[in-house]
């Protein structure tokens, strides 16, 4: 019984120790986002809609379905 406390109170330090380190790294996120509006980059969405692949999957080939490959010869369908 000893065993199954000690193990479930270091998962415990370990939980609250990643949640401390997020909200730590959350924090300092959110402080550097609102910072100077002007010397962040301004993108227009034409730029940007243009720049973002339509459907990554079928661009890589992997997309499920994605192409129209003929039945391999003496399959009938």
């Amino acid at each position: 019984m000893q065993r199954v406390r000690i193990g479930i109170t270091g998962l415990a330090c370990v939980f609250l120790l990643v949640l401390l380190a997020a909200a730590i790294v959350g924090f300092r996120s959110e402080d550097n986002a609102g910072g100077n509006a002007a010397s962040q980059p301004v993108a227009s969405g034409t730029e940007n809609a243009a720049s973002e692949p339509k459907d990554p999957l079928a661009e890589l080939g992997v997309a499920p379905g994605g192409g129209t490959a003929s039945p391999p010869p003496g399959k009938v369908r």
